[in-house]
């Protein structure tokens, strides 16, 4: 298959005269994202405990599912069935769908990888699962996402540079076999850069994988147990390498320091499961910091978590009563904390791409100062 951009275009609208910054605007057949952008996380076709209104209330542009689990359950032929992803979950906006690729590394107890693809058990029936670039490519054309991720291999930390080298050979194999099996011209298919923390190997995949001139890139294979400095070693390595075109994707990061960073690099995309995660456990992510709403200070507060934020929750609800549902396990105070922590990444994006589109951006620059 060819295939098109005539639905996918990225337009970079202003950038920072210091660093590899940049604002832009990428176009889907379900609406545009404004960039830098967080991408909530909606593993299995919801982002955990909010309804999709709650969702749009944060300010999410773009959301992300899973192929591995939806493949699992309740299966790709139910959802497509329903008219596709986005009608099975009643969200309008645009959704990337990763491959499943990460699953190879996630579930490296219950899985055997070679050239062909990889075979695991799966966890919820036991039955022996192959899992092929054409499989990952084929589930996700009939979950219908905007954006489609290519299967690929990513390697732990630490690892071998021959590890490593086999890896980027094999998703580059992978890659190739993913654009032959894709159908469905109104979904970009995205390629993913692997690596690991060697330069060298970074550099030729990305040629690699750009040689096959595709609708957007993805950075592979970071926050997989490396320190942090290498991380950013990675990025700013990586991203100026990657077409200035076309949108550049960091896979699995979601904190402020990290986003910033990688922003410097020229990063526009990112997506992590952090501010449910947190808000699950009760933690509040907040100007820059997070902190426990459980802690004794805040049970008689009636104060909200932020004054200034526009969310629902910071309108309505004070830290007491937060506390409270925390404390009580309710179900409400997840909903409540996720409603925040999205909110706050959402805006932290936000004020990067104002400050770059103002002229103010750097690599140091602090939005809550």
């Amino acid at each position: 298959m060819t295939l098109t951009l005539a639905d996918f275009t990225f337009t970079c609208e202003g950038t920072c005269p210091h660093t590899q910054a940049r604002a832009g605007y990428f176009v889907t057949p379900h609406g545009g994202i404004p960039t830098p952008c967080f991408m909530p996380v909606g593993t299995l076709a919801n982002v955990k405990t909010l309804t999709p209104a709650q969702l749009k209330e944060t300010g999410a542009h773009i959301i992300l599912s899973n192929t591995y689990h939806l493949h699992l359950q309740p299966g790709e032929d139910i959802i497509q069935a329903a008219g596709g992803l986005h009608r099975f979950m009643g969200w309008s906006g645009p959704i990337l769908t990763d491959s499943g690729g990460f699953q190879v590394f996630s579930l490296s107890a219950i899985r055997q990888i070679n050239e062909e693809g990889v075979t695991f058990r799966s966890p919820l029936d036991g039955r022996i699962i192959h899992f092929t670039p054409e499989l990952s490519i084929q589930i996700q054309n009939a979950l219908g996402a905007d954006v489609i991720m290519a299967f690929d291999e990513c390697p732990p930390y630490p690892a071998s540079p021959e590890e490593v080298e086999a890896a980027v050979r094999r998703t580059t194999q992978w890659l190739k076999r993913c654009v032959e099996a894709h159908r469905r011209s109104d979904q970009a298919l995205f390629g993913i850069v692997q690596g690991g923390v060697y330069p060298e190997l970074r550099r030729r995949a990305v040629e690699e994988v750009c040689r096959l001139d595709l609708p957007g890139y993805a950075i592979g294979g970071v926050s997989v147990g490396e320190p942090v400095e290498f991380m950013h070693a990675v990025v700013r390595q990586t991203a100026p390498l990657l077409p200035a075109d076309r949108p550049r994707y960091l896979m699995g990061v979601g904190t402020y320091a990290e986003m910033r960073a990688a922003v410097a690099a020229g990063v526009d995309l990112f997506d992590c499961v952090i501010p449910t995660r947190y808000a699950r456990h009760g933690t509040v992510i907040s100007r820059g910091k997070r902190w426990n709403i459980k802690n004794a200070e805040h049970r008689r507060s009636l104060d909200p978590i932020d004054p200034d934020c526009p969310c629902y929750t910071c309108r309505h609800f004070s830290r007491a009563y937060l506390c409270h549902l925390i404390r009580a396990q309710e179900i409400l105070g997840y909903t409540l904390l996720s409603i925040h922590n999205i909110t706050e990444l959402m805006r932290y994006t936000q004020k990067m791409r104002q400050a770059i589109l103002e002229g103010q951006f750097h690599e140091h620059w602090d939005p809550w100062s």
